[in-house]
Formats: C-alpha cells, sequence, structure tokens
C-alpha cells in the first residue's frame, strides 16, 4: 500500500511537471512568433525606407541641394550628404530597438529584462543628438531647415526638432493611470519645457532682427557704392558673421533641452510606463512619415 501510495504520489509530480514544462514550451513558442512578426515587420519597414531615402537623395540631386556635401559618412569630416545618411542608418537602427521594445512589452517582459531594452533606446537618442551637434558644426543651415526630415514633421518642427512640451502633451493621454505626483511631475516638466522653448524662441528672433538691421546697414556701404565704404562694408558683414555664429548654440540648446526632457521623463514614470511612453513618441513621429509618403504619393491634376 506505502508503494502504491508512494508511485502515485511520484506520478501526480511527474504529471505537474510534464504540464509546467509544457506550459513553459507553448509561451516561448508563441514569444519566438512575436519576435519573427516584429522581425519581418523591420525587415519590411527597412526595406521602405531605404526606397524612399533612395528617390529622396535622387530628388535632392537633381534639386543640387548637396553643393557643401563631404560624402564621407562621418558628419565631422563635413556635408549635408553625410549627415542625411547617418540620420538614415540611426532611423533604421531606431526602428530596430523600437520593435525589441514593443515585443518585450507585449510579452510582458520583467521590469529588469525591460529597463535594459528602456535605457537602449535612450541611449540611442544620445546618439543621434551628438550627429546633430557634428552637423550643426558642419551645417548649421541644414539641420535648421529639416531637409533631413519628412515634409510632415517640418511642418511641426521648432529649431531643427521637436518640441519638447508638445511631446509631451502627446503623452498626457497615453500613460493614465499616474499617480498624483507623476502627474504633477509631467505638468512641472511641461510648463518648464515651454517655458524655455519660448526664451530660446525669443532669443532667435532678437537674432533675425539684430542681422536684419546690420545687414540693411550694411547695403548702403556696398562694394559698388565705392572705395571708401568697402571697409565699412567688410566691417558690417563681420558684425553679421558673428552674430550669425550664435545660430549654432541656439540649436545646441534645443537639442540639450529635448535631451534633458526625455531623461526627465524616464526619471518620472516608472520603467512600464516609460516603456510605453517611448512606443507612443515613436508612433507619433512613424505617422508624421507615413502622411508625408501619402502626401508625396497623391494624385496630381
Amino acid at each position: 500500500t506505502i508503494m502504491w501510495l508512494y508511485f502515485l504520489r511520484m506520478s501526480g509530480d511527474y504529471d505537474l511537471q510534464t504540464a509546467r514544462r509544457l506550459a513553459q514550451n507553448r509561451e516561448a513558442a508563441r514569444k519566438s512568433r512575436i519576435r519573427k512578426k516584429a522581425y519581418l515587420a523591420q525587415l519590411e519597414n527597412s526595406r521602405s525606407k531605404l526606397t524612399h531615402l533612395e528617390q529622396e537623395l535622387q530628388r535632392a540631386r537633381q534639386q543640387g541641394i548637396f553643393i557643401a556635401g563631404g560624402g564621407s559618412g562621418d558628419c565631422s569630416s563635413g556635408g549635408a550628404l553625410a549627415f542625411d545618411l547617418e540620420y538614415a542608418r540611426w532611423l533604421d537602427d531606431h526602428q530596430r530597438h523600437i520593435n525589441n521594445l514593443r515585443v518585450a512589452v507585449i510579452a510582458d517582459m520583467g521590469d529588469d529584462e525591460l529597463r535594459i531594452l528602456v535605457e537602449s533606446v535612450l541611449l540611442h537618442y544620445d546618439e543621434f543628438f551628438r550627429l546633430k551637434n557634428l552637423a550643426t558644426k558642419s551645417d548649421v543651415f541644414h539641420v535648421l531647415s529639416g531637409m533631413w526630415m519628412s515634409p510632415a514633421e517640418r511642418f511641426f518642427m521648432w529649431l531643427g526638432g521637436f518640441r519638447s512640451s508638445e511631446i509631451l502633451k502627446v503623452l498626457a493621454s497615453h500613460l493614465e493611470p499616474l499617480t498624483d505626483q507623476q502627474l504633477m511631475g509631467i505638468c512641472n516638466l511641461q510648463q518648464s519645457s515651454q517655458q524655455a522653448e519660448d526664451a530660446l524662441s525669443q532669443g532667435m528672433e532678437a537674432l533675425q532682427q539684430a542681422l536684419s538691421e546690420t545687414l540693411a546697414a550694411a547695403a548702403g556701404a556696398g562694394p559698388l557704392a565705392g572705395a571708401g565704404n568697402v571697409t565699412n562694408y567688410m566691417g558690417q558683414m563681420a558684425i553679421a558673421m558673428g552674430k550669425l555664429s550664435t545660430l549654432e548654440n541656439f540649436l545646441r540648446q534645443g537639442d540639450l533641452l529635448r535631451q534633458q526632457t526625455l531623461q526627465q521623463m524616464h526619471r518620472i514614470l516608472t520603467t512600464r510606463q516609460a516603456a510605453r511612453a517611448l512606443l507612443v513618441i515613436s508612433d507619433y513621429f512613424s505617422r508624421l512619415r507615413a502622411l508625408s509618403s501619402l502626401w508625396l504619393a497623391r494624385p496630381r491634376d
């Protein structure tokens, strides 16, 4: 009798272990299917982006946009084309990071593993700001123009990028529920971002006004106005060049604000909320790029 009871107990334990193992195998297979689907979507997205990039580069060459290009693939060596290519590579890598993060959120991955993926996305944003800093030194007007972005993104751009305060507004309705402390933190972050944006915008307006006045003063002292005015003309243009050099600083301050906003957002939110926030931000810009593609492909009479 004792042996029979022992056998029944061992058999029950074996069945429980088997059921647990089968459940684990099914869960692993489900996650594998999700990863495969995300990977295939990433490949298709990369192919589409490469095709779009080739079309944009061809259009740019026809319009003669990249006259300053260094073409070496290194933004520090100069040229709009170098930065555009680096940005295209960054965008493909960013999509890969986002796909991995999306799979982890859907699969309800643990916080420790999820935190690694969130931090990898934030580090990748840091790399983007580094590339932009190099490009700003090389061709500040190209970065400011936003020609490296899609048309719909350019419509919303501010100082060579997105407005931090607007991104926080987009996030507000996608991160609920938030604690009172988190809600206050997001509101304060949005308010401080808006104030910083207003200050930088006023600085840009003041720079434009100062440049306009300097160039207007130089207009009457051009080289054709007589030899006596050449010195005055060159002096005014030197002043204009000095004022214009501050433009790089405005762009860097804008990117610094964007970078700090992402970091502060990460500190306020939980790991899972931060993951959702990064997905929302990425999806928002993906929709802007999709809108641009639809607009460019629209029928024309």
